[in-house]
C-alpha cells in the first residue's frame, strides 16, 4: 500500500512474521543491518497475546520455516540458527519447534494480556524466556479487553441512557461520572424495556427453532411452546471449546430439571456457539445439548440456535436475563461476550476468570465459586457444578422473581444499575484503546518507555 507505519500491532502470534517484514522494510530503507535495526523495531513493535491454552500458540516445523522464508532470510541476511532462535524459548535447542508466540514476544518491547488475570497467567506461562527474573518481574503487562458499544446495545436502550444520560453520552463514556446518572433511571421503565428486548429475543429464537426442526424433518417440542417470556432468561453463546464447559449445567439432569421446572419461577436456557472444524470433543459438546433439547424434560425450556454469527449474538446478549459463563480457569484469556449484556439490561453469572475476576464487585452480578483452581480438572468441574447450581437455586432466582405490586423486580433492576456504573466504562473499546494509545502506541511512536503503570514493558 506503499505505507510506513510508525508502530505495528500484533493479535497472537499468527501474524508475527510482519515483524520480519517490518525489518526488512527499515533496513532497506535506511541502509543498515539486521542487527542493528532489531532493536528499533522492537522498540515500535506491541504485541498482544490472547490465549492460555497451550493449543493456542502455534508451534511449526524448524524445516518449514525455513523453506517458506527462504527469500526473506536471505533479504535481512541472517543464517539458518539465528533466525531459528528467534522462536525459540532456548536459543541453543536445536530440538525445539519453532513458536509464532515467542517470535512475537522476542521481537516486541510492549508485550500485554489481555486481562489481570490473563496478564498473571502468561507471565507464568513465558517465564522460561527470562529464567533469571521473578515472575513478577516479567515485562508482560494487561490491558483488559473492551467491546465496541454501539454494536452490541439495542436501540430502546440506546434512546434510554440519551434521555437520562445525554444526548452526548458516547463521548464521554470513559468517564465513571458519566454512568451515575443510570441510578436517577426508574424501575419500571428500565425494567420494561428490557422485556421489549426480551420478546423481540423469544420471537427470534421460536422462528429459528421452526425453522431447524423442519430442515431436519423433526416435530419441534413436543407440542410445548418454546421458551416462556416470562421466565428467567439464561444465555449461554460462544465457540464451545471444551475449557469453556458448554455443557457444566447438562451433567446433572435430575436438578437442571428441578431447576427449570418450577411452575412458580421458571428458568429456561438459551444456547448457541460453534466448535473449531479440527474440534471433535467441542462438536461433541454441541450435539449433547441439542439431546438435552430433545429430551421432553427440557422440551421448550433448553433451546440451541444454530448458525451463531454476530446476528445471533447481538440477539442473544440484548434480550436475556442472565448471562452463563462457565470456562476452568484460568483458561479464559478475557472473553467479552459478558460485557455485551451489562449494558442491555442483563446480569453476568460467571466463573471468576478473564475479566469477570477483575469486574466481580460482589454485588454487580454473581460469581460461580470463588476463585479456586484445582490440580485434577474433574475435581474442579465438580466444584464448579455445584457453586453454578447453588448459585443459581440460593440467589439468581429468587432476587429474580422478588416483584413489587406492579411486577417489577426493583432489586433486580438496582443490581442492573449498579453493574452499568461499575462495569461500563471499564470494559469498553473505548478506555481499551485508550489504554493502548496512552501505554503503547505514543510511547513506541516516540521510542520513549511506556509510563503505564499496567504494562511494564521494556526489557
Amino acid at each position: 500500500l506503499g505505507i510506513l507505519p510508525g508502530v505495528i500491532h500484533l493479535n497472537e502470534g499468527h501474524s508475527a512474521f510482519s515483524i520480519l517484514e517490518f525489518a526488512r522494510v527499515l533496513m532497506e530503507r535506511n541502509g543498515i543491518g539486521f542487527v542493528e535495526v532489531q532493536e528499533k523495531v522492537a522498540a515500535r513493535t506491541v504485541f498482544t497475546t490472547h490465549t492460555p491454552v497451550t493449543a493456542g500458540h502455534d508451534r511449526l516445523d524448524p524445516q518449514l520455516v525455513l523453506d517458506t522464508l527462504a527469500s526473506l532470510q536471505e533479504q535481512i541476511g541472517i543464517d539458518d540458527e539465528h533466525l531459528l532462535s528467534l522462536g525459540r524459548v532456548d536459543p541453543a535447542d536445536t530440538a525445539e519447534g519453532f513458536c509464532m508466540t515467542v517470535l512475537g514476544i522476542k521481537l516486541s518491547r510492549y508485550c500485554n494480556a489481555v486481562s489481570a488475570l490473563h496478564g498473571h497467567v502468561t507471565r507464568h506461562m513465558w517465564h522460561d524466556l527470562w529464567p533469571e527474573r521473578g515472575v513478577h518481574e516479567l515485562p508482560i503487562g494487561h490491558i483488559t479487553n473492551g467491546i465496541h458499544v454501539p454494536t452490541w446495545l439495542s436501540m430502546p436502550m440506546e434512546r434510554l441512557y440519551a434521555r437520562y444520560l445525554g444526548e452526548n453520552w458516547h463521548d464521554r463514556m470513559g468517564d465513571p461520572k458519566t454512568w451515575e446518572a443510570v441510578d436517577n433511571i426508574d424501575d419500571a421503565e428500565y425494567w420494561e424495556q428490557h422485556q421489549l428486548m426480551k420478546m423481540r429475543l423469544v420471537h427470534f429464537v421460536r422462528r429459528s427453532w421452526k425453522l431447524q426442526m423442519e430442515a431436519k424433518g423433526l416435530t419441534p417440542d413436543f407440542g410445548v411452546p418454546v421458551l416462556n417470556p416470562e421466565a428467567l432468561t439464561i444465555g449461554f453463546a460462544r465457540r464451545f471449546a471444551t475449557y469453556k464447559r458448554g455443557d457444566l449445567l447438562l451433567r446433572d439432569l435430575d436438578r437442571l430439571e428441578k431447576l427449570l421446572d418450577n411452575p412458580e419461577r421458571p428458568v429456561q436456557i438459551i444456547y448457541a456457539g460453534k466448535a473449531h472444524p479440527a474440534d471433535d470433543h467441542g462438536k461433541e459438546l454441541i450435539k449433547n445439548v441439542f439431546e438435552i433439547t430433545r429430551d421432553k424434560r427440557f422440551a421448550g425450556k433448553v433451546v440451541f440456535v444454530e448458525d451463531y454469527d454476530m446476528n445471533v449474538g447481538r440477539y442473544l446478549v440484548q434480550g436475556v436475563d442472565l448471562w452463563l459463563n462457565s470456562p476452568r480457569r484460568p483458561l479464559e484469556a478475557c472473553g467479552t461476550s459478558g460485557q455485551k449484556v451489562v449494558l442491555n439490561g442483563g446480569l453476568n453469572c460467571s466463573v471468576l476468570d478473564g475479566w469477570w475476576a477483575e469486574g466481580y464487585d460482589g454485588s454487580n452480578g454473581f460469581a460461580i465459586g470463588r476463585g479456586d483452581e484445582h490440580a485434577d480438572p474433574e475435581r474442579q468441574d465438580t466444584c464448579d457444578l455445584e457453586a453454578a447450581f447453588s448459585v443459581l437455586e440460593d440467589e439468581v432466582v429468587p432476587l429474580f422473581y422478588d416483584r413489587n405490586p406492579e411486577g417489577v423486580p426493583c432489586n433486580w433492576v438496582a443490581m442492573i444499575k449498579h453493574a452499568i456504573i461499575t462495569l461500563a466504562w471499564r470494559f469498553s473499546a473505548a478506555r481499551m484503546m485508550t489504554d493502548y494509545a496512552v501505554g503503547c502506541y505514543l510511547p513506541a511512536a516516540g521510542g520513549l518507555t511506556s509510563s503505564f503503570p499496567a504494562v511494564t514493558l521494556i526489557r
